[in-house]
């Protein structure tokens, strides 16, 4: 399995980026995909999660301004951000919790990481 991000790069503050997920590999399900982030010299920290079923959670410190996405034909997970902000700046890892097969345990599995930059 792996998961492949994209979309990361040089902003200034106020613009929008769109990072892309494809999950891909062999596996019998997502129950859940989403993205976190992390600051320069600061933990990792949540950002948004898409449940299966379509529910959405956004941290509070994005809401308003990322919307996390889903195809589910191409398992690919989108974040969507405006109103891009100097905090903002970090590493975004995405993730997805799988079921390898049928009945299995579900897993967590991450992304590379891709790097977003917003200047003020």
């Amino acid at each position: 399995v792996q998961l492949q991000a994209s979309g990361g790069g040089l902003v200034q503050a106020g613009g929008s980026l769109r990072l892309s997920c494809v999950v891909s590999g062999n596996f019998y399900s997502i129950a859940a995909v989403g993205w976190y982030r992390q600051p320069p010299g600061q933990p990792r920290e949540w950002v948004a999660t898409q449940a299966s079923g379509g529910a959405k959670n956004h941290a509070d410190s994005v809401k308003g301004r990322f919307s996390i996405s889903r195809d589910y034909a191409k398992d690919t997970v989108y974040l969507q951000m405006d109103s891009l902000r100097s905090e903002d700046t970090a590493v975004y890892y995405c993730h997805a919790v799988l079921r390898i097969r049928n009945g299995g345990t579900p897993r967590d599995y991450w992304g590379q990481g891709t790097l977003v930059t917003v200047s003020s």
